[in-house]
This record gives structure tokens, sequence and C-alpha cells, in this order.
């Protein structure tokens, strides 16, 4: 359209022109002159025409190619923003996962380990166990606790204890249990035995260093273990604890506050 509105603005404005050059020459000009003249003026106005036209279309073609050269960025920006978007739900989704699966049960076993460890070491391997109503059947309960028993000896690496008891004759009676001392207040004199037993609790109480050794398995049998079923030990370095009615703790090596292990014995057949 352009092309068109400029070819014939200049087509209209030579017009005058050979109508002026008519107007001058009529005398001298002939045919042939004036078919040339017009011959010219034609092609003059042709190769306008077709400057014009090639110049417009070239033009409209550079305009186009950045209008689409625009379009096309604006689009690739969006596709680039969406497929972010998505990589970053399922990289989030994908983290989501492996803390929920993986993190959350290592950190969880971790620390039920941690507990397990902390419990052995202290001596309440009975709080890993899930324990028994009070008031309930009492062949239940008794069961339970032979159970958590038997998990917290071999926590502790300790022998299982025997499930058969001994006849009633050989179970000691209250009057062979005999009292134990006061227990004094905390002196120099003064130390604390804790008395580490099969299941699981630590009994802690205060002798004199003078007290004879024969104390300490009073205290067995007034708990409830006897001493011909249980037997004491050291905790570090493990051996045997020797006991004799003629010596005292001090003598014994108990000078200190120490910890003690009330561990069974071996039946023999």
């Amino acid at each position: 359209m352009a092309a068109r509105g400029v070819v014939g603005i200049f087509f209209l404005s030579a017009v005058p022109l050979v109508c002026l050059e008519l107007r001058r020459g009529i005398p001298d000009i002939g045919i042939k002159d004036f078919l040339l003249l017009c011959g010219r003026i034609f092609l003059l106005l042709a190769l306008l025409t077709v400057i014009i036209s090639v110049t417009t279309s070239w033009l409209n073609s550079f305009k186009s190619s950045q209008v689409y050269l625009k379009e096309e960025e604006e689009k690739n920006k969006k596709r680039q923003k969406l497929v972010r978007k998505k990589q970053q739900e399922a990289q989030g989704e994908k983290a989501s996962r492996y803390i929920e699966n993986v993190l959350k049960p290592h950190q969880e076993m971790k620390l039920r380990k941690l507990e397990e460890r902390f419990y052995q070491m202290t001596g309440e391997a009975w709080k890993l166990s899930s324990g028994h109503k009070l008031g309930g059947d009492e062949g239940t309960s008794q069961t339970s606790f032979e159970t958590s028993n038997r998990e917290a000896a071999k926590s502790q690496n300790l022998p299982q204890p025997v499930t058969e008891f001994p006849s009633p004759a050989e179970q000691p009676t209250c009057k062979e249990i005999p009292d134990l001392p006061e227990e004094p207040s905390q002196t120099a004199e003064v130390v604390t035995v804790a008395l580490r037993c099969p299941s699981g609790n630590v009994l802690r109480r205060r002798f004199l260093k003078s007290c004879s050794s024969q104390v300490l398995l009073d205290w067995m049998m007034r708990i409830g273990y006897h001493t011909s079923l249980y037997s004491l030990s050291t905790s570090f370095p493990r051996r045997p604890l020797a006991v004799e009615g003629g010596q005292s703790l001090e003598d014994i090596g108990i000078t200190v506050d120490t910890v003690l292990i009330l561990e069974e014995k071996e039946q023999t057949n």
C-alpha cells in the first residue's frame, strides 16, 4: 500500500512536468520525441516503484523478524521459568521423601541405641521393657517379670536366671535374715555401695568402712537374693568379691564408693 501511494504521488507530480514540456515544445516537438519523453517518464516511475517496493518489503520483513525474535525470547523465558519451577518442586519432594524415609528413621534408631546404652551403663535396663499393669493376673505379671529379668541379664552379659526354684526347705526364713546396721550419715569413714541386681535395679546404701564384710551378704538376703543362689563381684575389674565374716569392708578393698554386681551362681548337676 505504501509503494502504491508513493508511485501515485510521483505520477501526479510528473504529469504537470509533462504538460509544461508539451506547451513549451509544441511548435518543435514531434510524435516520436513525445513518445520518447513519455517512455522515459514511465521508465523512471517503474524504477522508482521497484526501489520503493523492495525497500518497503525489506523494512517490513526486518520489523517482523524483530517482533518474532522478541516473542520467541519471551516464550523461551516462560518455558525456562516453568521448567525451573518443576525442577525445584521435584527436588523438594525428593528431599522431603529422603528426610521421612531415611533421615528420621536413622536418627530415631540412633537415639534408641544411645538410650539403650545409657540405661545399660546406669543399670536401669528395666526401663526398656514394656512392664505390666498393676493388679493384673498374677501368672501374667510373674511371666513378664521373669522375661524382663532375662532381658536385663542378657543386655549385661549375665547368665540366664534359672526357672526352677529350690524347695521350700532351702528358702531362707525371716528368722535367718539378720538385721542390718543403721545407715550412717555421710562422713569420711562412710562408703556408699551400689548393688546392681539381675533385674536391672540399682540399690544404694551407706556403710561404715569398719563394718564386717558379712553385712553385704546380709543385705543380699534382706532384698531377696539368697547367698546360695547369688554371689557378689566387682564391676571393674570384673572378679568375684571374697566376703569373710572376720574381715571389714576396708579389708576387702571397699575404701571408696563402689559398685558391686549381683549375679547368679552357676548351677551344678
